[in-house]
């Protein structure tokens, strides 16, 4: 597995779950305030789509996980 496949599972996941802690009918609801991390992740993926600058894949590449096309 890639960098890039695992930097898009890891982005869904927070995703998901920070939708999960803070939409008020979930089940495992927090507080609102986990919209904001939903907000950010998605702001680091418009940001990262235009500088190829992604702080998870550079953390991936220091473990020696090969970047690449899938």
């Amino acid at each position: 597995m890639n960098s890039e496949r695992i930097v898009r599972i890891v982005a869904g996941s927070f995703i998901l779950l920070s939708l999960a802690l803070g939409i008020e009918a979930s089940p495992i609801f927090v507080s609102k305030y986990f919209i904001l991390f939903t907000a950010f992740v998605g702001l680091n993926l418009f940001q990262s789509g235009f500088t190829r600058i992604c702080p998870l894949n550079n953390i991936l590449a220091k473990f020696g996980i090969k970047s690449g096309s899938c």
